[in-house]
């Protein structure tokens, strides 16, 4: 299981899991009573309910670089281009725009 935090500028806006049953994203409570909350993604609107999908949400695939990026990342990380959350963990921590990916490691989880 991989699972990652999702920040909308500085603040956590929900949290995206990949499991064996596909990818979940969810909107952080906390986020979602903020006197403004803003969507990540028209494609993800503000909801209390839990978005899943089999393939990785579009807004998050397009994140992740392409071309001669891609390849570079791919080679120091040494990460199959078909591992997409791998991918967007390593290289969307510090994205253009509004939206940051935070890797959560698994000792992290029990907190």
């Amino acid at each position: 299981m991989k699972i990652a935090s999702v920040y909308m500028y500085d603040f956590l806006a929900g949290t995206l899991v990949e499991d064996d049953e596909g990818y979940h994203f969810k909107y952080d409570d906390e986020y979602l009573k903020r006197e403004s909350p803003e969507a990540i993604s028209l494609t993800l609107p503000l909801t209390e309910n839990t978005y899943d999908s089999n393939v990785l949400f579009p807004f998050f695939d397009g994140l992740i670089p392409e071309g001669w990026l891609l390849d570079i990342a791919e080679r120091n990380w040494k990460i199959d281009v078909r591992d997409r959350m791998s991918l967007l963990l390593v290289t969307c921590r510090d994205c253009i725009g509004a939206v940051s990916i935070q890797p959560i490691e698994k000792s992290d989880e029990k907190k």
